[in-house]
């Protein structure tokens, strides 16, 4: 009876089996099929631009990760090709190997200064900020503090930095060049457009660390360490300028030599300083505001 019974189920069993085989082989020849009929031929070339990338992720060049940059860049070399800030000139050149394309002149890298020397003691406040605690907040309180056009120190763009490459210093925001990829992330982030990307054409750059457009005897209420615009520095080099009461270096021409330090040397509020992974520390002012 036993025996019977196990028959009968075997032999229910085995179409079954049969039927759920051959279904499977059916869906393996299926998937098979739709695989080579719908398969995206990849350039191989995006491995090889992938290799020279330094692969951070950092969105510099506007795409969100280095393998759209690689394919990105590969299609439309002649806009992208030097856009990864982190490789600079380098893997620009390597990338024009891969492409097979004469690179020239390269590009600095493209690094951030922040337009403010001011630290804490250096500000004047009018009264304290116990508000929320970012800069976008503090911005939007015209009271917290008297310079309108310097640096809040409550880190918006340390928090915007995904390499820890800022760091708020006696409320003033600090880039530590040595992590630095130059991303932008900061940059982007400051509600008072205080960080400017700029192309390191040297190691250390020089720079006017302030932004106030206030006039002179109105800037020095406000800050210790301000540009009153004077225009001594420009009348030593014509490197720099002043325009609505704010000197600025022209960095695409930025050279050192002797006129620009002695711009340096002679300006009254010690505001023109260097920025640099190996920058000296910035002299102290030599007239009172």
């Amino acid at each position: 009876m036993i025996l019977a019974d196990a028959g009968q189920v075997i032999q229910h069993a085995i179409p079954a089996g049969v039927t759920m085989l051959v279904l499977g082989a059916g869906f393996a020849v299926v998937l098979l099929i739709a695989s080579i009929k719908l398969h995206v031929k990849t350039d191989p070339r995006v491995e090889e631009v992938l290799d020279v990338l330094p692969r951070l992720d950092c969105g510099a060049c506007g795409y969100p990760g280095c393998s759209g940059y690689a394919k990105g860049v590969i299609e439309n070399p002649g806009e992208l090709i030097g856009k990864c800030s982190p490789g600079g000139s380098d893997v620009a050149e390597k990338i024009g190997a891969v492409l097979n394309l004469q690179i020239s002149g390269g590009g600095a890298p493209l690094r951030p200064i922040v337009h403010c020397r001011a630290h804490t003691d250096d500000k004047t406040y009018h009264a304290p900020y116990t508000g929320i605690l970012k800069c976008t907040a503090a911005n939007a309180y015209a009271n917290a503090m008297a310079c309108k056009f310097g640096c809040l120190g409550l880190g918006d763009c340390t928090r915007a930095c995904r390499f820890d490459a800022l760091h708020i210093f006696d409320g003033l925001s600090t880039v530590d060049y040595a992590k630095c990829t130059g991303c932008g992330a900061c940059a982007r982030t400051c509600p008072r457009g205080l960080i400017e990307m700029v192309p390191f054409t040297h190691e250390n750059m020089m720079t006017v660390a302030c932004s106030n457009k206030e006039v002179g005897r109105v800037t020095r209420t406000m800050c210790k360490v301000g540009c009153i615009g004077c225009g001594i520095c420009a009348r030593q080099s014509d490197l720099f300028a002043v325009k609505d009461n704010l000197a600025r270096m022209d960095f695409a021409r930025y050279e050192p030599s002797e006129k620009t330090e002695t711009a340096m040397a002679k300006c009254p509020t010690k505001v023109i300083i260097y920025r640099g992974p190996t920058a000296p520390a910035p002299q102290q002012k030599t007239v009172e505001a």
